[in-house]
């Protein structure tokens, strides 16, 4: 019998031609594309701020066990002290009992303060400057053994200086960046889903039910929300679910308008109407054919949404009606740079992270908005699609 090569049956590609297009365009805009890629590293580093940034040892060993303080708390009891209380690993005396006489040994993270924590060992009064203005023995003169103590060590330093009550900028900033990140993140996810489920209602029943709607967003937009959050803050304490919850109530309209329109526009047709005339219901018209194309236009302002979901955040913590006092805020910590204004350090470094943050945002949302226009190609000549792709799609390449 004569031996036949098995034929290798192409594997269907992972994203269809007119994605794989997009794809390019989008990494084409280089500079959306390194902000993507910068912004994702800034916002894992934050997700990890408990081992970067802690007043807890990452890892210890004493008399022959391990443990993992960041993560379970334990009693100063568990390490042979006399208290029943959680143990300060700060404490001088309790690093003396996990050392004993170097059988036991401390792994401490990069920054040795988490968000809450106050050093009242600092050689100057709160707040104070980054270390690297001051000389060694200045920093060192309230430790017992000056420059040769244990803790002073590079970790204990405050990179930043530390804010008015004695926290380390540093951690603040890292705990606050992830904060306000997750914030965002949330508050856009559910104002889409609404807006989006809003939007579509509107423009695919049109008439009385798109008039209706109408009327009651261009009221409930009148409404002062701001004022509405200062009358909240003065009744109860605002947490993050409830802010969440209020700024929900107003900024579910942002993407209505985006939806309906594309709704209006693509309801009339002739695919729409052959699905009708066939019986497919509503919700799977909507969900299955409208929604696809309108999903374009809504992840085009996704970006931008949470750019401005970011700034109402900082914008409440600055005038006080933000998270509670003492949480992670980037712009509690404008509000501190504005009572400290002979105090650099404090504004700067707020300043910069915002700008950063948000700027990385904008160019993000930029190259979306590129990737998904079908009027720009950034893909060169020598990378455009044939006009029928890899799966049977045609897409039309256009030359820029």
């Amino acid at each position: 019998m004569q031996n036949l090569s098995p034929n290798i049956a192409s594997k269907k590609p992972l994203l269809s031609g007119l994605n794989q297009r997009r794809l390019a365009n989008f990494k084409a805009n280089k500079r959306g594309y390194y902000s993507l890629w910068v912004f994702l590293a800034l916002f894992i580093l934050s997700l990890c701020a408990e081992i970067v940034a802690n007043d807890k040892p990452l890892l210890l060993m004493h008399k022959g066990s391990l443990y993992t303080p960041f993560l379970v708390d334990h009693a100063e009891t568990v390490f042979d002290g006399d208290l029943d209380t959680v143990a300060d690993f700060k404490d001088p005396f309790v690093q003396e009992l996990i050392l004993d006489e170097g059988e036991g040994w401390i792994i401490w993270p990069p920054i040795r303060y988490d968000y809450r924590s106050i050093n009242r060992d600092i050689p100057v009064a709160a707040p104070a400057p980054p270390f690297w203005t001051m000389e060694k023995k200045a920093l060192c003169v309230k430790y017992d053994e000056g420059v040769n103590d244990r803790n002073c060590a590079l970790g204990n330093y405050h990179w930043l200086g530390t804010d008015d009550t004695g926290r380390d900028i540093v951690a603040r900033v890292i705990y606050g960046f992830r904060v306000s990140v997750l914030f965002g993140l949330v508050l856009t996810i559910f104002s889409s889903v609404i807006g989006i489920i809003a939007g579509a209602i509107q423009g695919y029943f049109g008439g009385l039910t798109d008039l209706l709607f109408q009327r009651f967003i261009e009221v409930w937009n009148s409404i002062p929300s701001l004022y509405l959050l200062i009358i909240i803050a003065a009744i109860i304490e605002p947490s993050f679910w409830l802010l969440i919850f209020i700024l929900l109530l107003f900024s579910w309209v942002s993407l209505v308008g985006v939806v309906r329109a594309e709704f209006l526009r693509a309801r009339n047709f002739e695919y729409v109407k052959a699905a009708k005339a066939l019986g497919v219901s509503d919700a799977s018209i909507m969900l299955k054919h409208l929604l696809p194309n309108a999903m374009v236009a809504t992840i085009t302002f996704m970006p931008f949404i949470l750019n401005g979901s970011i700034t109402s955040l900082t914008s409440l913590d600055f005038l006080g009606f933000g998270l509670p006092p003492g949480s992670a805020s980037l712009g509690e910590l404008l509000s501190q740079a504005k009572r400290n204004p002979t105090l650099p350090w404090i504004g700067l470094t707020a300043f910069f992270v915002l700008s950063i943050m948000l700027s990385l945002l904008i160019f993000i949302g930029e190259a979306v908005r590129d990737a998904f226009d079908p009027r720009k190609n950034f893909i060169s000549s020598d990378h455009l699609y044939d006009e029928t792709t890899l799966d049977g799609e045609e897409v039309e390449g256009q030359k820029s």
